[in-house]
C-alpha cells in the first residue's frame, strides 16, 4: 500500500513537471523564419550534455509558466542539432529577441530576475505613468527603478530616453508628469530625474543646470550616475553580476561568508554580514559617492580576487579601476562599526596596505592561482580521476625524456668494449 502511495505521488509530480516544461517551446532551425513576426522571444540556448544547462532548466521552467498568459513566448534550443541558429557565447545562453533586437541576459539565473529582465523588454524604454496611484504600485513591485518628472521635451528628456534604452536589461525606467507626484516626491524644480531605491530617493545633481552644459558632458554624466545607482545598498554579490559592479569605477566593499547547500548562513557569519550591513547604511552619506557595498556568499569568489585562501568570515575592499585591493586586517568576530568606519577611512585617505593590482606579474601569478586552485578543487573533488587525467600523461613524460637521455648512457659500456677488442 505504502508504495502504491509512492507511484502515485511520482506520477503526480511528473505530470506538475510536464505540465510546467510544456510552457517551454522546443524550438528548431525553422525559428529563424518566424522570430521576425512580431513576437517576443526569451531563448535559451543549450546542449544537452552540459551540466549548468541542465541545473538551469527547472528555472527556465518556472519562468516559462510565470509569463505564459503575456505576450512573451519562451523556448529552448539545443545548440548541437541546430548549429545554424547558434547564438552561444557560453552555455546556456540567454536571449531576449525583440524583432531584429537581441538582448543577452547576463544576471542571476533566478525566476525573479529572469522574469523581471523579459517585463524591462517586453515594453518601451521608458515607461510613462499616466496615474497617481500607479506610482504606489510601483514603490510596491520594485525595490529600484529610475523616474523622469516633467514635460517630455528638451536635452535632458532626449538623453534620459537614449540612455534607458542603453540600460533597459538591467534597470526600469518611467516618465511622469509634475502634476502626479504630489505627496509621493520632494522635488525643488522641474524637469529633474531620481532613482527610488529602498524606500528612498536621490536625485540627479545637474538636472536643473542639464539646459545650460554641453549635451556630452550631460550624457556622460547621466550614464555614470545611472550606472552606479541601478544596485542595491547592499546587493549579494555573484559571478553574473561582479563585472557589472566592477564597472561603477568605485570602491567595491564586499563582506565575505559561506553559504550552505541550502543558502544558509552560520550565526557568527551572519552576524558579521548584518554588522557591515548596518555599518554602511549608517555612514551612507559618507560614503556613498566613492564605496559600492555588497556580500558574497560563494568564498570562492572572494580567493580569486585576492589569490589567497582565506577563513570566513571577513571583509575585502577592492578598487575597480586599478584592480588593487585591501584586507580588514583585525578579527572580524572582534570588529566593531568604529573599526570599519576607521578601515575604510584609511582607504579613502589612500593610507591602507595595498594589494594586487593588474600588473603583468600579478596577472602571472593569478594565472597559476587560478591553476593550482583547479587542481585541488578536482583533487578533491574526484583523486581517481585526478591521477587517471594527470598520471598517465605524466608517466609516458617521464619514459620519453628517460629514453632521451639515458638511453645512451646504456649503450656507451657496449660500444667501449667493442673499440677495446679492435686494438
Amino acid at each position: 500500500m505504502y508504495g502504491f502511495r509512492i507511484s502515485i505521488l511520482l506520477i503526480i509530480y511528473l505530470i506538475i513537471q510536464k505540465c510546467a516544461s510544456s510552457k517551454v517551446l522546443e524550438l528548431s532551425d525553422k525559428f529563424l523564419e518566424i522570430k521576425n513576426e512580431g513576437q517576443q522571444w526569451l531563448v535559451m540556448f543549450y546542449a544537452p550534455w552540459c551540466a549548468h544547462c541542465k541545473r538551469a532548466e527547472p528555472v527556465f521552467n518556472q519562468v516559462g509558466q510565470a509569463v505564459h498568459t503575456s505576450n512573451i513566448r519562451v523556448g529552448r534550443l539545443d545548440c548541437t542539432r541546430f548549429p545554424s541558429v547558434d547564438r552561444c557565447r557560453q552555455l546556456p545562453t540567454i536571449l531576449f529577441i525583440k524583432g531584429n533586437q537581441e538582448f543577452i541576459y547576463q544576471g542571476d539565473r533566478t525566476k525573479e530576475d529572469l522574469i523581471d529582465f523579459a517585463l524591462r523588454l517586453t515594453g518601451p524604454p521608458v515607461q510613462l505613468i499616466t496615474r497617481p496611484e500607479s506610482i504606489d504600485m510601483l514603490k510596491a513591485a520594485h525595490n529600484l527603478f529610475f523616474l523622469y518628472i516633467g514635460p517630455q521635451e528638451g536635452i535632458l528628456w532626449k538623453i534620459y530616453h537614449s540612455t534607458s534604452e542603453e540600460f533597459q536589461p538591467h534597470g526600469f525606467f518611467y516618465a511622469v508628469s509634475e502634476n502626479l507626484i504630489n505627496n509621493h516626491f520632494s522635488i525643488d524644480k522641474i524637469p529633474s530625474i531620481i532613482v527610488y531605491k529602498e524606500e528612498n530617493h536621490d536625485h540627479y545633481p545637474h538636472a536643473n543646470t542639464a539646459h545650460e552644459m554641453d549635451p556630452i558632458i550631460v550624457n556622460e554624466t547621466l550614464y555614470d550616475w545611472v550606472n552606479c545607482e541601478r544596485f542595491l545598498t547592499f546587493p549579494k554579490i555573484t559571478r553574473f553580476n561582479f563585472n557589472h559592479l566592477m564597472q561603477t569605477k568605485k570602491w567595491i566593499v564586499i563582506a565575505v561568508v559561506e553559504e550552505d547547500k541550502l543558502n544558509q548562513i552560520t550565526t557568527h557569519e551572519l552576524e558579521f554580514r548584518n554588522l557591515i550591513e548596518n555599518t554602511i547604511r549608517k555612514y551612507k552619506k559618507r560614503y556613498h559617492k566613492h564605496f559600492q557595498f555588497g556580500w558574497i556568499g560563494d568564498p570562492n569568489i572572494a580567493h580569486s580576487i585576492v589569490m589567497d585562501i582565506m577563513p570566513t568570515p571577513h571583509l575585502i575592499v577592492i578598487n575597480s579601476t586599478t584592480h588593487e585591493h585591501h584586507i580588514f586586517e583585525e578579527d572580524p568576530l572582534q570588529s566593531s562599526p568604529h573599526s570599519i568606519h576607521r578601515f575604510l577611512e584609511s582607504i579613502y585617505n589612500q593610507s591602507a596596505p595595498v594589494l594586487g593590482g593588474n600588473t603583468y606579474k600579478v596577472r602571472l601569478y593569478r594565472a597559476f592561482f587560478e591553476a593550482k586552485k583547479a587542481l585541488i578543487d578536482m583533487w578533491m573533488g574526484n583523486p581517481v580521476l585526478t591521477l587517471v587525467l594527470f598520471g598517465l600523461p605524466l608517466g609516458f613524460l617521464s619514459l620519453i625524456l628517460y629514453s632521451i637521455f639515458c638511453g645512451d648512457c646504456l649503450d656507451a659500456p657496449e660500444e667501449t668494449e667493442e673499440h677495446e677488442k679492435k686494438e
